[in-house]
This record gives structure tokens, sequence and C-alpha cells, in this order.
């Protein structure tokens, strides 16, 4: 596993002189277009059922399309084909069908349009054509050209939206879907934003007055930072980019002082906060589980997945835009106190079968972010280890208490 104890920018992008990356084993690919039972070529039918009807970006262009999202993560934990339907057939309720871009995208002018929502379903015709005509139907061949290719390459901008191309991105690779892994090309390019300048611009990463290797730390020092004191009134993510308009000099302190000595144990750390914000936030008795800071717990499973297909080069970029999301996501909802003691150590026997048990069956199970929320949950006990069962005393205690997003 590698240990990197310098940083020097390279080409527009944060890589150490000799970095191996972040050295972790694959999770287990499902390839699910080729697999002949009735499971998986139902996750299949649905998947691209998705795909042909329903727009990635819906509801005046404000919300994602998570149906890839649920599907997927519902499949990993066991659901019947009959309960994948339910799911779909749930999801489609609210989502939107294709409408028209103003005009096409081509190969010369595809970087013009980037953050530009009205054109989605132009950017998912191109991506199909470059599969196509390109790359043979070699959807990793298309990721490799568009999302790592030239000098602002689409992967350091994968927290624009929320950080919803990057997740999806995840699942591409995890279950070798050509239609996710075009939409998260769309995605891509249709939430690009202000924020990949963070990445693409070395001149932003420098030395902070302090640092740290724990991000668990860092979170502590910022929610007792007086500076940030009543800069927003309400919580929300329409803060965000005031914050970064206003206030960028401070979060840039925050997001420089974490250091990555050792990029494994910091990653692990980081799966970690990532829980932690989610669940040990939540005061008991006021189940008040936040919307916004699910996606720090989702985008950190994205980039747990993505890390072992990823071009070594973009590994610790990819974790250092999983934290500067983090910060901004913390920030805009106010900084809330993060309290172990809120996650009780008593599971009265409850072990993961209960929790996966629930997760398919009770009243959230077509929720997507309740369900990803565990997936994440699970997945970082697996990579990890969990000796003291704290992913497990995590996820019961979400599943035990959940009553509905807080936004």
């Amino acid at each position: 596993m590698a240990t990197i104890l310098s940083y020097v920018p390279i080409l527009n992008r944060l890589v150490a002189p000799t970095a191996k990356g972040i050295d972790l084993d694959s999770v287990e690919v499902h390839c699910i277009d080729s697999h002949p039972d009735k499971r998986p070529r139902t996750l299949k039918h649905l998947l691209r059922a998705n795909h042909l009807n329903h727009s990635i970006i819906y509801h005046n262009l404000q919300f994602d399309n998570h149906t890839p999202h649920i599907l997927c993560s519902a499949y990993w934990f066991g659901a019947q084909p009959e309960q994948l339907h339910h799911i779909y057939e749930t999801e489609c309720k609210t989502l939107d069908p294709w409408k028209p871009s103003p005009s096409e995208v081509t190969q010369e002018d595809w970087r013009d349009f980037l953050g530009d929502k009205k054109y989605q379903r132009a950017y998912i015709d191109f991506f199909e054509d470059a599969l196509a005509w390109k790359h043979a139907y070699n959807w990793k061949k298309l990721v490799e050209e568009y999302m790592f290719g030239g000098e602002e390459p689409l992967v350091n901008g994968l927290i624009g939206g929320l950080g919803h191309p990057l997740i999806h991105l995840g699942y591409a690779f995890e279950f070798d879907s050509r239609e996710i892994a075009i939409e998260a090309l769309g995605l891509a390019s249709v939430q690009y934003n202000f924020l990949h300048k963070y990445t693409d611009d070395p001149s932003y990463t420098k030395k902070s007055p302090f640092s740290s290797t724990s991000p668990t730390e860092l979170l502590e020092k910022l929610a007792n930072d007086d500076r940030f004191n009543g800069i927003f009134k309400e919580p929300g993510f329409d803060n965000i980019e005031p914050l970064f308009q206003n206030h960028e000099s401070l979060v840039l302190e925050y997001w420089n002082a974490w250091e990555l000595a050792d990029p494994v144990k910091q990653f692990q750390e980081s799966q970690e906060a990532a829980v932690a914000l989610l669940v040990a936030t939540v005061p008991p008795g006021t189940h008040s589980y936040n919307f916004f800071t699910c996606h720090v717990l989702t985008t950190s499973h994205a980039v747990r997945i993505l890390l072992p297909f990823l071009p070594v080069k973009f590994h610790l970029s990819l974790v250092r835009q999983w934290w500067l999301l983090t910060l901004a996501v913390y920030i805009a909802e106010l900084r809330p106190k993060v309290d172990p003691d809120y996650v009780p150590s008593d599971l009265k026997g409850k072990g993961w079968k209960y929790v996966e048990h629930e997760v398919l069956t009770n009243e959230w199970r077509t929720d997507a972010h309740f369900v990803k929320a565990i997936r994440a949950m699970k997945s970082a006990s697996q990579t990890w280890g969990d000796v003291h069962e704290r992913y497990l005393a995590a996820a019961v205690r979400f599943v035990d208490d959940f009553k509905g997003w807080v936004h």
C-alpha cells in the first residue's frame, strides 16, 4: 500500500512523484449483460428501460434520476425480480421523459455546453454515437477518452451536482453497464461547475496554517471555528455557491489542511467520518437525517468503488474532491455536532442479516438514498473490517430510527 509524503503539480493534477495510488482490492463486478439468470437479466432490462425512457435530470432540471443507484443497490442486497420491478415502477412515477436539446453536441464543440442542463439529451446522444462509431461499444474506452482525457478532464468535476456524476460512475464500473456509464458522462457534462477548478488548477493547493491527517479532527476543529458563525441563517444546498464566493479562503484552509501521509489509512478514516456525519449528527428522538449529508457518504462509497479502476494519477485528487464536497456540505448545513454517543453500542442481537432484511422490506425500501446509505455502510465494513461493529451499529441505528429525510 502506498505511502505518499509530498505532492507536486503535474499536468494540472495533484499527484505524488512516486505515487502508486490508494491500493484497494476491487469490489465484485456484476456482469449483468451476459448473465443468463432471471435476476441479473431483470436488472439489465430495467436499467435499459430507464436509460431509454427517462431523462437523467428531471422536475424543471432540478433533481437527479437515481433509478440506477437504487436498482443496483437493492440487487446487491439480494432483491428478487418482483422487488426490482416494484422499485422501478415507484421511481417512474416522478421521472420525466426525454426532451430535445436546443441543438446537437459535436466532437468540435462538446465542451462548449458543459454545465448546461438543457443539453442533457444532446450529451447522451453524443456519447452514444461516440461509443458506437469510435469505440466499437467498448464503454471503458469511451470513459477513458471523455472522462479522463484532456487538460481539464471531466473526472476533476465529478462533485458537481452534489456528486451525482461520481455516484453514477461508480455504479457503471461495478455493474459493467454501458448505459450507466453514458449517463455518468452525461451528468458529469451537464452538472460541471466551478468546483472543478480547485482540482484542475494547482495554485489552489497550498500550505494551510494548520494540518491533520484526521478528517474527523479537522471537522471537529471546523465545528468550533467561530469564523463561520452566522454566515448563513438557514441550512441548505443553496448555501454552497455563496460559501465559495464569499469565504473561499476559509474553506480552502480546511481543504488543504488534510494531509494524506498514508493515503490508504486516511481514506479509511474518511469513510468512518462519512458514516459519522450521517448518523452521529442525529440526536436521539429527532430522526433528523440530513438528505444532503447523505451524499457525503454515498460519494465516499463511490470513491471506494472507483479507486481500483481509475488511473493512479487521479486517486488522490478524487479523494480530495470528496473532501472539498464534504467541507462544503458540512458548512452549508451549519456544521452539526458529531457525537459518537448518538449511536448506541447495544445492538440487542441485531446483525447485518437484520439490516439487509429491513432494507428490502420496510416502508423505505423504495427510497434511493435510504438504500444507498446502508449499502455504503455495509461496503465500508467489508472493505476495512468491523471488529468493534461500529459500521453495523450505525446501520442498525439508521434502519431503526429513520423516518424520512430532513432537507
